[in-house]
């Protein structure tokens, strides 16, 4: 498009009009832990925006305060959604939200998961979604049993060898 058929206000505004993040339909349980990510991550955008609040003539940091406000919208809904579990307090055999689990695969290969909350899931450190396909097939078992894990990959026989909270 030529340059000639773009509105200067146009340009001004361009990506502060950001679509919202999107929520879970989901229950949001979160870990002791999980709550305390949410309300940093808050609170460091909370001390974000002010300084950037204070720039309106700078389309860049109008940009960034976007942004900060949208992830904030989204911060204070899960804050306001959050169901604290806290995982002392479970059943100490059975594989539940907030529970490590040390399973063993077809291979004899080992691998330990925690279950935990949708925002607190991070596969780089072994943390999976309470709502995903091998949370699923974890909870409710106990040490000694065998689960299917479906995956894209093709399916994973699991034994699971402990439980720790």
């Amino acid at each position: 498009m030529s340059r000639g058929f773009v509105k200067e206000d146009d340009l001004e505004r361009a990506g502060t009009d950001l679509p919202e993040r999107p929520l879970s339909p989901h229950p949001n349980y979160v870990t002791p832990n999980g709550l305390k990510q949410l309300e940093q991550q808050a609170s460091k955008l909370e001390q974000e925006r002010v300084p950037l609040a204070l720039r309106k003539e700078d389309p860049v940091a109008q940009q960034r305060l976007a942004m900060i406000d949208r992830d904030l919208r989204y911060l204070q809904a899960r804050l306001e959604s959050a169901i604290p579990v806290e995982p002392g307090t479970q059943p100490a055999d059975t594989v539940l939200f907030g529970t490590s689990v040390a399973v063993e695969d077809e291979d004899g290969n080992h691998h330990t998961f925690m279950i935990v909350g949708e925002d607190e899931a991070d596969i780089a450190i072994n943390r999976v979604s309470w709502v995903s396909p091998l949370a699923r097939a974890l909870i409710g078992q106990k040490v000694g049993d065998s689960v299917i894990w479906h995956r894209p990959a093709g399916d994973l026989e699991l034994e699971i060898v402990a439980v720790h909270y």
